[in-house]
């Protein structure tokens, strides 16, 4: 099984299992997250989900072995980037969460890291370009020069310097990011519920119009790449484990 549930009072753990590959996320991964998702949905009694990996590795995207990313009808990517979520979400993050990984944290409300975490966005380095948030999320939760620093590199961002950005919350030790995580969600769940979902519904009508305008300009990204040799040639040298030689075309 490759996502796990675990209820803890009012709240719903969902853990991603795939340690062997890094927690990359395949078609049943999805599935498995969706599912999950859709539970904290519909059963009144949850009040707050907490998404995590394993102790070692929170996710390193897409499995590309196992074909592009898969979408859920309620979820979107993974069963979670384009979800219309009324509760809050916050994601543990332990070890890498690189590329579509990344991009479930940005998808969350709220970051907990321990210092051994490490954010990427890998994609250029592969002749592709982030398609699941991360274009307009990553310079929402960064200072812009990060965020593109980020996204044109490779660069990895540490545990501490995320949460120096603000884009982590809370920082904890290695080991004790769903600890934190879960104190986290018992602070929330000490408010209204109601008020937590008015809260949360009002913040996401006011970045509707901002999110529209993200995924049209992910997809224009997205197709100006399609059909290049780098494309070709990045994922080519992706699963031949060696440096691309990129053409520029």
């Amino acid at each position: 099984m490759a996502v796990r549930q675990e209820v803890r009072g009012r709240v719903l753990v969902v853990r991603i299992e795939r340690e062997e590959k890094r927690n990359a996320i395949d078609v049943d991964t999805a599935l498995g997250i969706d599912e999950a998702l859709n539970r904290l949905d519909d059963e009144p009694d949850l009040w707050v989900g907490v998404l995590t990996g394993t102790r070692t590795v929170f996710s390193a995207g897409t499995d590309l072995k196992a074909g592009l990313d898969f979408r859920t009808e309620r979820g979107g990517e993974y069963g979670v980037i384009r979800r219309q979520r009324e509760k809050p979400l916050v994601a543990a993050v332990e070890g890498i969460a690189f590329g579509g990984g990344f991009e479930i944290a940005l998808a969350c409300d709220l970051v907990v890291a321990s210092t051994a975490a490490r954010f990427a966005l890998p994609e250029t380095l592969r002749g592709l370009v982030p398609t699941s948030g991360a274009l307009f999320r990553a310079v929402r939760a960064l200072p812009p020069h990060v965020a593109k620093e980020l996204l044109i590199t490779g660069a990895e961002l540490s545990g501490e310097r995320a949460h120096h950005f603000g884009l982590v919350n809370r920082l904890t030790e290695p080991g004790h990011a769903l600890e934190g995580a879960l104190a986290v969600a018992e602070e929330i769940c000490s408010s209204s519920p109601v008020a937590v979902r008015a809260v949360l519904g009002a913040v996401a009508a006011q970045l509707a119009d901002d999110d529209r305008r993200g995924w049209a300009e992910t997809e224009r990204a997205v197709e100006s790449i399609r059909g290049s040799a780098d494309r070709h040639e990045g994922i080519a040298a992706f699963f031949e484990r060696r440096p691309p030689r990129w053409s520029g075309r």
